[in-house]
């Protein structure tokens, strides 16, 4: 029971660690080398792209904003830029066309580099075809600046009191409810436990009177 609780808490913490990393705004420092408008068949990954209604769109093969980057050490990234709508994750991202625009405006050669802070959420995979979303770019300094990831802090900090105070709130109802309940159940089970062998023993006792009675030694 030992390892099976183990796994299934691993694999809570892998689940939900997961949905977080994919959810919660992350922050490259990147050079934008280019955009497009690019045509995409939307298949077994559908849910790693936005969903029609934020694209506006009802066909499974759509037009897709796309951003192409290069960071300080020359490895590629690449985003799509889709709108998420009021749908998950919470972005109320409805902006796509003037970030496209944004975006091409600041790009740039490696003789003249403009350094950009592309804020995302999402997964690059290049087996499943997916890419992240980008939700913001801002020009920054230089590609050694330094973004603190406020958001994601804040979302972490309240998940840990959130998950402190159901932990709080589950000592407390075992200590008002469920242990007393323990303890009366167990009482009543020992007085009825109690009560059984009362009844056991006045029928042996019974049973040696009347064994008493029929089996004695008859008087001379």
């Amino acid at each position: 029971m030992r390892y099976v609780k183990w796994t299934f808490w691993l694999m809570l913490v892998l689940l939900v660690g997961g949905f977080l990393h994919y959810t919660l705004p992350q922050h490259d420092i990147v050079r934008i080398v280019g955009t497009e408008n690019r045509r995409v068949d939307i298949g077994g990954n559908s849910i790693f792209w936005a969903r029609s209604e934020a694209g506006m769109v009802n066909s499974t093969s759509r037009d897709v904003f796309f951003i192409n980057a290069v960071d300080a050490r020359g490895r590629p990234h690449e985003y799509r830029n889709e709108d998420t709508g009021w749908g998950w994750p919470p972005y109320f991202k409805i902006d796509s066309f003037g970030l496209q625009t944004k975006a091409k405006d600041l790009s740039s050669t490696s003789e003249a580099p403009v350094w950009v802070s592309v804020t995302h959420y999402g997964w690059r995979n290049a087996f499943f075809t997916i890419f992240p979303n980008a939700v913001g770019v801002k020009r920054v300094e230089g590609p050694d600046v330094t973004i603190i990831p406020w958001v994601p802090i804040i979302v972490l900090v309240l998940l840990v009191v959130l998950i402190l105070m159901i932990r709080r709130m589950f000592i407390r109802f075992r200590e008002r409810i469920v242990d007393p309940a323990m303890v009366r159940a167990g009482r009543a089970r020992n007085g009825v436990s109690e009560s059984v062998e009362d009844m056991r023993s006045g029928a042996r006792g019974f049973g040696a009177r009347v064994r008493g009675w029929f089996g004695g030694k008859p008087k001379a």
